[in-house]
């Protein structure tokens, strides 16, 4: 081996060594658990219709591990480098949830939120946090000037174009996901109290006006607001919920074993492998296998905060800010809505339900904030 290449190699692991360990093996035992349960969730379904049992786990596999090696990648090349190209990631964002709009994008179930590339399919909106995120750290890092009203109305716009260009499609959970983003990097970007107190006030009446005035389609009202009376819709709007709660409460403590339970194995709860796979988590493993998945999430939020509070800049701060607020939010709001205390909206579990799209781009966030924290060491050094 040469001199050179023995220097490469030190300084792999040295970088290597630099990162957050725990944050790292969290994110991806969480996501390899999702693999399980997705392989768990569907495998008598396909069987009884007559196709491979590994379909789904295979296809998550593949994208588990391509997802782990983007991970590494991202906690290995500095942040700082990829800052640089952050208008183009916000810019290369736009243009796809505006492509996947157009012809060429692919419609399935009254949705047109994908390309369809041979057997893959590709969904922009799920890389459109990243654009966001990308887009508004760079804009208030380059600033030399506080916040200003300005300054304010440009963020919103930054965020709210790629939101309305989501909620088209329609994915109003992605968009929400996006709104939510985009005011705590406001947060973080240190906007005035008046101008944030505002921003609720308008939020609120937004908010009421979008539920009245005919924004939303008829459908996507009724499930948002199903939550509130189950019982009511049970067996149309609030089909999903009622069986979601079946589900989670046969549980009990234990579970009833993976590979095992009615409400799983008979599909009684509609897209179980994706918006609802915390129903198969409750049915199959109980309260235990649900508070063990909710505690590696509390760890991987905190180790991302603590990430946040190691940024030696207002880039990596806003960065780590944006993916808390991307994370924190989908599985509270997944989560929530799987027991009855949030509205059902499209939103998957991060690490855990399936889609490539969506595992690529919640391991492209963890890679990212491991590389601001190892910024830290890299400093020290």
């Amino acid at each position: 081996m040469t001199q050179m290449a023995v220097r490469r190699k030190t300084s792999l692991w040295r970088e290597l060594s630099r990162i957050d360990l725990l944050l790292a093996i969290v994110a991806l035992g969480i996501g390899a658990f999702g693999v399980i349960m997705i392989y768990s969730a569907t495998k008598e379904q396909l069987v009884h219709a007559g196709i491979s049992g590994h379909y789904y786990f295979e296809r998550q596999a593949i994208y588990f591990l391509l997802g782990a090696v983007v991970m590494v990648v991202l906690a290995l090349v500095d942040y700082q480098r990829i800052a640089h190209l952050a208008y183009i990631i916000y810019g290369a964002s736009l243009l796809g949830l505006l492509a996947v709009l157009s012809p060429i994008g692919t419609s399935q179930l009254g949705s047109q939120r994908w390309f369809q590339l041979g057997p893959i399919q590709i969904q922009p909106s799920e890389f459109a946090p990243i654009g966001v995120i990308f887009g508004v750290a760079a804009y208030v890092a380059n600033r030399d000037d506080p916040i200003d009203l300005r300054a304010v109305i440009t963020i919103l716009l930054m965020g709210g174009i790629p939101m309305v260009l989501v909620i088209k499609q329609p994915d109003l959970g992605t968009g929400i996901v996006i709104g939510i983003i985009t005011a705590l990097m406001l947060v973080m970007a240190g906007v005035p109290a008046r101008y944030l107190l505002a921003l609720v006030v308008v939020g609120v009446v937004g908010v009421v006006a979008v539920l009245h005035v005919g924004f939303l389609k008829s459908y996507q009202l009724h499930r948002l607001l199903s939550f509130l009376n189950p019982k009511a819709d049970a067996s149309t709007f609030g089909y999903n919920l009622a069986q979601s709660k079946i589900a989670i409460g046969s549980g009990h403590i234990f579970g009833v074993g993976l590979f095992n339970g009615s409400q799983t194995t008979l599909a009684f709860v509609p897209e179980q492998q994706t918006d609802f796979i915390f129903t198969a988590i409750g049915e199959q493993l109980g309260f235990v296998g649900c508070a063990a998945l909710l505690a590696g999430y509390a760890i991987l939020i905190w180790r991302m905060w603590s990430a946040m509070r190691w940024a030696k800049d207002i880039t990596g701060t806003l960065i780590v800010a944006g993916g808390l607020a991307w994370i924190g939010y989908s599985v509270f709001q997944n989560v929530g809505m799987t027991i009855g205390i949030m509205p059902i909206t499209g939103i998957p579990l991060p690490l855990i339900s399936y889609g490539g799209s969506a595992m690529l781009a919640f391991l492209a966030m963890v890679g990212l904030a491991l590389n601001v924290g190892a910024q830290r060491a890299r400093t020290k050094s």
